[in-house]
This record gives C-alpha cells, sequence and structure tokens, in this order.
C-alpha cells in the first residue's frame, strides 16, 4: 500500500502487536488462565506493565484454582508458600520468587512512588519477562508435571500388573 507522502506498509501484520517467542501452553492448563498468559505475552513488548499485570491475575487464578484462597493475593501466596503436602509444596525456585509477580503486579497497577527520588516505580521490559517465567514454572508445578507424572505411574503400574507384580506406591 502506498500513502500519498511516498512511505509505504508491506502488509498490515506491520502493524499489529508481535507476539513473543515464548512456547505454546500447555492444554493441561485452564483455558482462561492460559488465555491471560497468552495476552501477557502478546502486550509486554509495547507495554510491561500491562503485562506485568496479567501476570498477576494469572497468578491469583491458579493459586485460587488450587485452593489457596484468602483475602488477598499476598495471604494466598503465604498459603501456598506454607504448603505442608510435600506433593504441592512449592519448589525452592518458586519459593524464592513468586511474591515478585504480586510486587511487580503492583507496580503496574498502583502509582508507587520511590522513596529517594519521589517518582513513580515503573515496570522493565526484563521484569516483565520473569513474571511470565515464574507463571511457567507455575504450569508446570500445578498442571504439567502432576500430568506426566501420574502417566509415568500409570504406565509402570501396567507393566508391573502384566508381569504379575505388586503395583508401585
Amino acid at each position: 500500500m502506498q500513502y500519498t507522502d511516498g512511505s509505504s506498509v508491506d502488509n498490515w501484520t506491520n502493524l499489529l502487536p508481535k507476539v513473543g517467542s515464548r512456547g505454546p501452553v500447555s492444554n493441561l492448563v485452564p483455558t482462561s488462565i492460559a488465555d491471560d498468559y497468552r495476552e501477557a505475552c502478546e502486550v509486554i513488548s509495547f507495554s510491561p506493565k500491562a503485562s506485568a499485570a496479567l501476570s498477576r491475575r494469572c497468578l491469583q487464578n491458579i493459586l485460587r484454582a488450587n485452593g489457596y484462597i484468602a483475602k488477598d493475593l499476598s495471604k494466598e501466596i503465604s498459603l501456598f508458600l506454607d504448603e505442608a503436602d510435600t506433593s504441592k509444596a512449592p519448589s525452592t525456585i518458586l519459593r524464592m520468587t513468586v511474591d515478585a509477580i504480586r510486587n511487580f503486579g503492583n507496580f503496574s497497577a498502583h502509582p508507587i512512588n520511590d522513596v529517594t527520588s519521589l517518582q513513580i516505580i515503573d515496570v522493565e521490559p526484563e521484569e516483565a519477562e520473569w513474571c511470565l517465567e515464574i507463571i511457567e514454572e507455575m504450569f508446570d508445578h500445578f498442571y504439567v508435571r502432576p500430568a506426566e507424572a501420574a502417566a509415568r505411574k500409570r504406565a509402570l503400574d501396567e507393566k508391573l500388573k502384566a508381569a504379575g507384580k505388586p503395583l508401585s506406591k
């Protein structure tokens, strides 16, 4: 398409936001959470704040879907971090990083000032990327790895049964 000033657009896709290079979301992740994650990936290049806010929403929905329900996200994260059931307890990595999403999401949603410069604290692109990485870890923790482990256990139990052995514990 040629414009009167001599400039042109080769195709309309140049006008659309670029989708990040992140991999596909497992079909084990609930659709509404996966949709928010995909949107967070799509907007990160032009709005890290929006991406971080969507990551925060993903986190809260993941926690609530898995029984960690409280008055606010901070308390829900605490419930998750205090999980006594070792099969549901967060990994060391998640334990160290999950609260970052809440904090960056808060920077996105609220005008929080740096106490030394009095400037509003913004979310940087690499911080929004980190939020997406943590969400991917949450997907693995709650949806992907448990399903993979269950499938492998079923396959083992089928072999044991065929061999006349007791099923695995």
